[in-house]
C-alpha cells in the first residue's frame, strides 16, 4: 500500500480536533458547575456572607468554601454547607452538578419541597438534609438515585407516605427518615434491600404491621429503629435472622403478642428496646443468649408475667435493665449484681416481686440509679 499524504493529513487533523474538543468539553463542564453554584448562592439567604465572601469567580471553584473537586476529573464532587445558617428553598440548579457524590446541607434553615432536579444526581452516594425545615411528601424521584449510599432526611417536617420507589436504591446502605411526619405503612419492599445496614424511621406516624419475613433479606442490617410510631401486630419471629443486628428499637408502638424466642439468636445485639407496647407473656429464657447486650428495656404496662430468667443477670455487659411497670413476680436472686460489673441503672418498680431485697445491690460500685418501689419487697433502702 502506497503512502497517502491526504490520509495522513486527515488523521492528524482529527487527532488535533479531538484534543481541542475534549479540552473544550472539560472547560465547559467545570464552567457549568461554577455557574450552577453561583445560581445556587443567588437563590438563598446567606446572612453571614460565608458564600458571598468565598464564592468569587476570580478564584477556582475548587477552592470555594464547602466545595471539593475530583482529582481525576476536575469536577465538583462534594458540597458541604452544613451549619452555615443558610435559608430559603433548595435551588433547582443544584441538579446540574452532575458529578456530585456527596451533598450535605444539614443544620440550616432550608424549607419547602425538595426540587425534583436532585433526582438528576445519579452519582450521589451521600445525601444529608437533616435539621432543616423541609416539608411535603418524600418525593418519588428519590428512587432515581441508584448509587446512593446514605439517605438522611432527619428532623424535618416531611409529611406523606414512604414511596415504593425507594427500593430502586439497590446500593443504599443507610436509610434515615427519622423525626418527620411520615404516615402509612413501611413498604415491605424496603426490607428486601439486601445492602441496607441501617434503617431509621423512628418518630413518625407510621402504621400497619411488619412483614413476617422481616429479616430474610437483610443480611447486613446492624441498626433497626422503628420506635415512636403506630406500628401494630406481632413482632415477626424472623427478627432472629438479622444476625448482625446491634440496635433493635421497637418501643412506643402498639405491638402485641409475645416476645419471639429466636430473638436470642441476635448475639451481636447491644441495645434492645421493646417498652411502650402491648406485649404479654413471659420473658423468654433465650434473651440470656444476648451476650453482648448493654441496654435492656421491656417496660410494658402490666404486660409481662412470670419470673425474670436468672440467666439475664449473667449478661456481664449489661449497663441498664428496665423491666418496670409489668406484672413480673417471684423473688430476686441474692447474687443479682455479682455478675453485672457494668450495671449502672436498674428499674424493677411496679411489679409483683416479693421476698428480700438482694444485698448484692448495696455492694455494687457501678450502680447509680435504682427503683424497686411498688413491689412486695422487704429490706432497708440504701441511700444512694
Amino acid at each position: 500500500m502506497k503512502y497517502n499524504p491526504c490520509f495522513h493529513l486527515i488523521s492528524l487533523l482529527w487527532v488535533q480536533c479531538f484534543i481541542v474538543c475534549s479540552s473544550a468539553i472539560t472547560v465547559r463542564n467545570l464552567t457549568t458547575d461554577q455557574f450552577a453554584l453561583v445560581q445556587f448562592k443567588d437563590g438563598i439567604v446567606d446572612p453571614q456572607n460565608v458564600l458571598a465572601n468565598s464564592w468569587k469567580t476570580s478564584t477556582s471553584v475548587c477552592k470555594w468554601v464547602g466545595v471539593s473537586c475530583g482529582l481525576i476529573h476536575e469536577r465538583v464532587v462534594a458540597l458541604n454547607l452544613r451549619n452555615l445558617n443558610l435559608a430559603g428553598t433548595i435551588p433547582p440548579q443544584i441538579g446540574n452538578l452532575s458529578f456530585l457524590l456527596s451533598l450535605d446541607l444539614g443544620g440550616n434553615h432550608f424549607y419547602g419541597h425538595l426540587p425534583k432536579e436532585l433526582g438528576h444526581l445519579h452519582r450521589l452516594k451521600v445525601l444529608r438534609l437533616s435539621l432543616n425545615g423541609l416539608n411535603g411528601e418524600i418525593p418519588s424521584w428519590l428512587g432515581n438515585l441508584h448509587r446512593v449510599k446514605m439517605l438522611k432526611i432527619r428532623n424535618n417536617n416531611f409529611t406523606g407516605t414512604i414511596p415504593q420507589t425507594l427500593v430502586n436504591m439497590f446500593n443504599l446502605e443507610i436509610l434515615n427518615l427519622g423525626y418527620n411526619r411520615l404516615f402509612g405503612q413501611v413498604p415491605s419492599s424496603i426490607f428486601r434491600m439486601t445492602s441496607l445496614k441501617e434503617i431509621w424511621v423512628d418518630h413518625n406516624s407510621l402504621s400497619g404491621s411488619l412483614p413476617e419475613d422481616l429479616c430474610h433479606h437483610l443480611p447486613k442490617l446492624e441498626i433497626l429503629l422503628l420506635s415512636a410510631n403506630n406500628l401494630s401486630g406481632n413482632i415477626p419471629s424472623s427478627v432472629g435472622k438479622c444476625s448482625n443486628l446491634q440496635w433493635l428499637y421497637l418501643s412506643i408502638n402498639k405491638f402485641s403478642g409475645t416476645i419471639p424466642r429466636n430473638i436470642g439468636n441476635l448475639t451481636q445485639l447491644k441495645e434492645l428496646y421493646l417498652g411502650g407496647n402491648n406485649l404479654e407473656g413471659e420473658i423468654p429464657e433465650e434473651i440470656g443468649n444476648l451476650v453482648s447486650l448493654e441496654m435492656l428495656n421491656i417496660q410494658v404496662i402490666e404486660g409481662l408475667t412470670g419470673r425474670i430468667p436468672t440467666c439475664i443477670f449473667n449478661i456481664s455487659s449489661l449497663k441498664l435493665i428496665d423491666l418496670s411497670n409489668n406484672s413480673l413476680s417471684g423473688t430476686l436472686p441474692d447474687d443479682l449484681c455479682h455478675h453485672l460489673p457494668k450495671l449502672e441503672e436498674l428499674y424493677l418498680d411496679s411489679n409483683e416481686f416479693g421476698g428480700i431485697i438482694p444485698t448484692s445491690i448495696w455492694n455494687s460500685t457501678t450502680l447509680r440509679s435504682i427503683s424497686l418501689s411498688d413491689n412486695i419487697l422487704e429490706g432497708m433502702l440504701f441511700p444512694f
